[in-house]
């Protein structure tokens, strides 16, 4: 509500002017407020009088292996903004190697299509809660349908220390 958005650091490196743009179209000029690229986490801040509707955490803990979940994110880019899969969630905990860093991550494994362009995006459960954010997936011909998401419980102390403290 407050503006503070959640995306991956590698969404938003090196760029020198960042832009947002919501569901419904609107676009906001945005600032980075930290980024960490450990876990390829980053908070943005937009400042608007626009009232903004914003995504609440769930619990990743929370979740089984089964349960269905929707990946959000823009595939490709904006001709495709705000699209979602649906899928289930594969495995949990599965661990996953920051290509650029070396830093490993514990991921939620889903099969929920996650796209070039779904980085940064919002899994989120069944009760619409983000329970992850949207981070890599298995691109090679032997491998359809592996996607990853940063857990929420991950997720949340890292953006409250980016917030706070920038870092």
């Amino acid at each position: 509500k407050d503006g503070y958005i959640v995306t991956n650091q590698h969404v938003i490196d090196g760029a020198t002017n960042i832009s947002v743009v919501t569901s419904d179209g609107s676009t906001y000029d945005a600032r980075l407020v930290g980024e960490d690229t450990q876990t390829d986490l980053a908070v943005l801040k937009i400042d608007t009088e626009d009232e903004l509707v914003p995504a609440e955490f769930g619990d990743s803990d929370d979740l089984q292996v089964t349960d269905q979940v929707l990946a959000i994110g823009n595939p490709g880019g904006l001709q495709f903004n705000s699209s979602v899969t649906i899928g289930y969630v594969s495995a949990l905990n599965r661990p996953v190697t920051n290509s650029e860093t070396g830093f490993m991550v514990n991921c939620i494994q889903t099969d929920a299509a996650i796209n070039p362009g779904n980085s940064g995006g919002a899994l989120v459960n069944s009760d619409g809660l983000v329970v992850g954010i949207n981070s890599s997936k298995i691109a090679a011909t032997e491998y359809e349908g592996m996607g990853f998401a940063i857990p929420s419980s991950v997720v949340q102390p890292i953006v409250s220390d980016l917030i706070e403290h920038g870092y």
